[in-house]
This record gives structure tokens, C-alpha cells and sequence, in this order.
């Protein structure tokens, strides 16, 4: 089958390379973030590494929407939370969705399936998540975390019912393309699953701008992820969302997949760490929303949401305070020229 990825960043890229160079399909890419797209044509193709060695070029085919007459039997969507609505709008605008196309999106948070609904059928959509680090450390620059082998991720139909002739053959690619595939029985379960262990290691890794490994040297993170595991579970179980993982086992994945990607930052760090609006109003901030429709009150994620804003409002102060630091600096090198 032929795939499009709508977004050429860290996890689309991983996808839609591992898709070529382990299954041997034909991959294009769907970009509007210019600078990616010009680095890539600049470059014949994107820089990658894993765990930052045998860096290479994969060539690939990336096109804005508005340029792409190719008619995929599967697109990918990887793109942030905040950008998708309009994403879709404009792909929509450029006449690249079709009737007999499937779907699938393994994006972090929650909020996403319903907006992708809109323009694709609901028999032809697969949701999912990924336990797969990545980085994007530039335009056409990515970096896949963990060894060979190490990825795992999960799947469901979204209209609950069991997978059809064409979604298992597309199981079959992403396990043709190493990527680990997983059937699970029910997409909200699964997906609750990956953002309350998102609403740990990505939210509490982001507020202390520390890689995993580091993260979990502290002996109280197991009593941090227990009472926000707690929370979760709490407000999911009276919503009738049923996780495919338990407190314990949860709890327990904090620790040991901190270990497998120590050197890892969480996405929502990188984006927090480039001046980017992050996730957490669709991690922690979906957590307590669903606790608050189902008369529960998720206080230390309502709290941890508020956090997260208010060091994204802080950064202006930080960067005034360093340009500030940096005058007599800047007037010593003025007068030097």
C-alpha cells in the first residue's frame, strides 16, 4: 500500500522512514511548516540518527498540500494537538482526502480522533499510540531514541469492532517496518493508557527541564506518579474508560521505560523549550476534564495544568532578564566595532 504522512516532524518522519527503509512501501510526506520543507529539498532528504550516531540522509518526497496530486491508500497523522484543526482545514481545502482512504494517528493527548472524524468514515479509522521517542532538533533534523528493536506501539479501530481486510494489512506493514504493532480491544482504553504515563514523565520532566534517566533518580517519583496515576484511574473508571494497563502497572512503566530512554527529553519539553505552546491542556488538562463532566475533581492535575501555563508565561520575564544581563556585553562589543 502506499502511505502519506501529514506532518514531516520527529514521529511522522520515524514513521514514514521506518515504513520505507524496513517495509519497502512508498512513502510521501505532507508538510507546512516551510522551513522543514525547503531543509529537506535543500538536503535531498532528512538527517537522521539514532541516539544521536550514524547520522545519514533517507530521501524522501514532501510537498505542500496545495502542490500534491497523489492519492495514498493510508494517511498518517502526527501533528501537534493545537494545529491540527486547521491542518485538516487546509488539506481538506486542497482536495487530498478521499472516500476509500483509512486513516491512522498515534498523536500524544487526547481531543484529535474527533477532529479527523470529520473528513474521514469512522469504519475506516484506526487510532493509536506509541511508546517511541523521538526528537526533532531542527528543520529536516531527527533524532530516534532507543536501540534497534525497541519500538512498541498499539492500535484499534475506532468504531470498536474488529479490524477489517485493509487494517490488518496495515498492522502487517508497521510490523514489516519494525515498528511494533499491537491490536488492542478498545481505542479509549488504549489511549488513556499512553496520556496519563504522558501526564507523569512529559509534564513533570517538562516543569524541571530534565531529561527521563535524571527524572526518575528521584526516590519520590514512584509517590508522584502513584497519586497522579491515582487521579487518572479515578476520573477514567467513572467515565467507563477502562485502561489496558493497571495502577501498579503504570506506576511501574514510569520507572522502567525512564530507564530505556534516559537521554530522552518528552516532546512536551521540547516544545516548551523552544517557545512552543505544549500539549498539557490535552494531557493532564483532558484528565481533569473528563474527572470534572463525571463529578470528580483531578486536583493535582488541574494544579500540574497550571503549572505548565505559568512557566510558559514566565519565559518572556527569563529572556528580558537575560537580555538585560547581556547589555554591558552587548555595549562593550558595539564599541569594539
Amino acid at each position: 500500500m502506499k502511505y502519506g504522512i501529514i506532518g514531516a516532524g520527529a514521529m511522522g518522519v520515524r514513521y514514514g522512514a521506518m515504513l520505507q527503509e524496513n517495509a519497502g512501501v512508498d512513502v510521501d510526506f505532507i508538510e507546512t511548516w516551510e522551513p522543514n520543507i525547503e531543509a529537506i529539498r535543500e538536503q535531498g532528504g532528512v538527517s537522521i540518527a539514532r541516539d544521536h550516531a550514524n547520522r545519514h540522509i533517507v530521501p524522501v518526497h514532501v510537498y505542500y498540500p496545495e502542490d500534491y496530486e497523489g492519492h495514498p491508500d493510508v494517511w498518517i497523522i502526527f501533528k501537534k494537538q493545537m494545529q491540527l484543526a486547521n491542518e485538516l482545514k487546509r488539506d481538506a481545502a486542497a482536495g487530498i482526502f478521499h472516500d476509500d482512504q483509512y486513516v491512522f494517528s498515534a498523536m500524544n493527548g487526547m481531543g484529535h480522533f474527533e477532529k479527523i472524524e470529520k473528513y474521514f468514515s469512522k469504519d475506516q479509522m484506526i487510532c493509536g499510540t506509541a511508546m517511541i521517542a523521538t526528537r526533532m532538533d531542527g528543520p529536516a533534523n531527527i533524532d530516534f531514541m532507543g536501540p534497534v528493536n525497541s519500538e512498541v506501539m498499539h492500535m484499534a479501530p475506532y468504531n470498536n469492532k474488529k479490524p477489517d481486510a485493509t487494517m490488518q494489512a496495515i498492522f502487517d506493514d508497521f510490523k514489516a517496518a519494525k515498528l511494533g504493532p499491537v491490536w488492542a480491544d478498545d481505542w479509549k482504553g488504549m489511549c488513556m493508557s499512553k496520556v496519563v504515563f504522558n501526564a507523569v514523565c512529559n509534564t513533570l520532566c517538562t516543569m524541571f527541564e530534565i531529561q527521563m534517566g535524571p527524572f526518575i533518580q528521584y526516590d519520590g517519583v514512584r509517590d508522584m506518579a502513584k497519586q497522579l496515576f491515582d487521579e487518572a484511574f479515578d476520573a477514567c473508571e467513572r467515565a467507563g474508560i477502562h485502561l489496558i494497563e493497571s495502577r501498579e502497572e503504570e506506576t511501574e512503566s514510569v520507572i522502567t521505560i525512564s530507564k530505556e530512554y534516559k537521554y530522552h527529553y518528552p516532546s512536551m519539553y521540547q516544545d516548551f523549550s523552544k517557545g512552543r505552546p505544549t500539549e498539557v491542556d490535552y494531557i493532564n488538562g483532558y484528565i481533569a476534564k473528563i474527572g470534572r463532566e463525571h463529578d470528580y475533581v483531578c486536583r493535582t492535575h488541574e494544579f500540574v495544568v497550571h503549572e505548565v501555563h505559568l512557566a510558559e508565561k514566565m519565559r518572556q520575564f527569563h529572556q528580558n532578564h537575560n537580555d538585560q544581563a547581556n547589555q554591558p556585553a552587548i555595549r562593550q562589543a558595539e564599541a569594539a566595532i
